[in-house]
């Protein structure tokens, strides 16, 4: 029998929990255990991506959980805590010949899987305790050593202007990775189905659309919904493969205008270019050439279709807006509509106007409904700030 559960797979640990430094970008108390308790119990997450699973400090933490019995290895894959199972990832840089740097997840199915890749890594990284380090190998041969292992690559937000495949590598992915050998790929928050739907070679992949989260409450801002018969990574494959039954069934992912990459921008006086003039060099208010090409404009420039095609079997994209984005939801409030509602995707998706009102207000309740039907009006995001919803 196939159920439904909702996805992230793209969650960063800032420290470990003794203070070792993992993603030193991102909050310190997202430590493993804190991720997954958040992920849980509060999120209403059913599958996880844990990136940085690589790390040895994180390992030694994950060791410690299943030792006490807190948390258990699946035998279909990933690990059990609570309502919740948690997929081992690594992000991983790699900068081939000729090309710019992206970013690839790696995720594996067990905990000696990936201590067998951190083995591997080792002799290839300069520092392995480390978020999304530089590996010095080809991009090919990194994907080899994933699929050896059992594990699964995803391109990693594959339009951002920074790091990405798509965005600062080359303006194909037949260039850096062997197309044959690709789970699936992942959207990032600056775009969308359709969006994508410009670059032909794309058209065979499943989208996936993920947090990419340096914080916990950016954890599920941006998700999926799974069809499985079992929150496992066996499933998981089979979904991102398409395979007997199992698929995604829908992405559920910020409306690109409120990434922050969503228009071009200058880097050097802050100012956001109209569209008119995104094929400039410099900028026409100060001059700089410290241009950063917005999303839209990247994928126009090396789209090979005049109009986005989307195949039949691609699930439904729906703009869904987090509620840490809601005008006038204050952390009170929200505390009380998790009391009240459970998680956050009771909130998002089951809770009824009424209920809603009824706890939180006439306008909380009104711009969450809104928020579900993806009718917010919203102000464009760029300059390397997030848009925002319009009060």
């Amino acid at each position: 029998m196939m159920n439904r559960y909702y996805a992230d797979l793209h969650i960063h640990i800032g420290r470990t929990e003794t203070g070792l430094a993992v993603k030193i970008s991102a909050a310190s108390n997202l430590t493993f255990y804190n991720i997954a308790r958040e992920a849980a119990d509060r999120k209403g997450m059913d599958i996880v991506g844990i990136i940085d699973c690589h790390s040895p400090g994180v390992q030694e933490e994950m060791l410690h959980y299943l030792d006490k019995g807190e948390m258990e290895e699946l035998e279909g894959g990933g690990v059990r805590y609570h309502q919740s199972t948690i997929i081992l990832g690594c992000e991983i840089e790699v900068r081939d010949p000729g090309m710019g740097t992206a970013h690839l997840n790696a995720y594996f199915p067990s905990l000696a899987d990936m201590q067998s890749f951190t083995d591997w890594l080792r002799k290839h990284m300069k520092n392995v305790q480390l978020s999304s380090q530089r590996i010095y190998v080809p991009a090919r041969e990194l994907q080899q050593e994933v699929i050896d292992r059992g594990g699964i690559m995803i391109p990693a937000h594959i339009f951002t202007p920074h790091k990405s495949v798509y965005g600062s590598c080359s303006t194909r992915m037949e260039h850096l990775l062997d197309l044959d050998r690709i789970a699936a790929v992942e959207l990032g928050l600056s775009a969308d189905s359709e969006m994508a739907g410009y670059v032909s070679e794309l058209d065979r992949y499943t989208f996936l659309t993920n947090s990419d989260a340096h914080s916990l409450p950016k954890i599920g801002r941006e998700y999926n919904l799974l069809q499985l018969a079992a929150p496992t990574f066996t499933e998981l494959r089979k979904a991102l493969a398409r395979e007997e039954g199992r698929g995604v069934m829908a992405n559920y992912g910020l409306n690109p205008r409120l990434g922050k990459y969503h228009r071009t921008y200058c880097d050097g006086c802050g100012s956001i270019l109209d569209e008119s003039e995104t094929a400039v060099e410099r900028c026409l208010y100060c001059g700089s050439t410290k241009i950063v090409r917005g999303v839209m404009d990247r994928i126009l420039s090396i789209a090979d279709r005049n109009e986005p095609f989307v195949p039949d079997y691609r699930p439904p994209y729906h703009y869904q807006v987090p509620l840490e984005y809601i005008p006038g939801l204050g952390k009170k409030t929200f505390e009380k509509l998790l009391s009240r509602f459970g998680t956050e995707m009771n909130l998002l998706h089951s809770a009824s106007y009424e209920a809603l009102e009824e706890a939180a207000g006439e306008s909380i309740a009104r711009y969450i409904l809104s928020a579900r039907e993806g009718t917010l009006q919203l102000e464009t995001g760029g300059g390397g700030r997030y848009g925002k919803v319009k009060a």
